[in-house]
């Protein structure tokens, strides 16, 4: 079950304000054009790639591309977690386990 992300900085969008976003697991075919290792290593344009597809509400590229640093990184941790199995979860005692 996804984790909602309360953003240090929520997005506008016309009169709408996105204060929290949830993330759901990618599908591999989610994930084309991206490197894995990139999303592994937080890096910004796999991170700004893939938000759009797994967001809740979906977000533009655009509004991905303005996120916060500090909403960046929150993210990022997150995305990093769909990666890990629950055994390794477990062994790091990573937070979204």
């Amino acid at each position: 079950m996804p984790n909602p992300i309360t953003l240090e900085q929520p997005i506008q969008r016309g009169d709408t304000t996105i204060a929290t976003l949830e993330l759901r697991k990618p599908c591999a075919g989610e994930l084309r054009g991206i490197k894995i290792i990139d999303l592994m290593q937080m890096d910004a344009d796999a991170l700004i790639k893939v938000i759009p597809r797994i967001s809740n509400p979906t977000l533009t590229d655009h509004e991905a591309a303005r996120i916060d640093p500090a909403d960046l990184l929150q993210i990022g941790a997150e995305v990093v977690g769909f990666f890990l199995t629950t055994s390794d979860r477990a062994q790091s005692h990573y937070p979204g386990a």
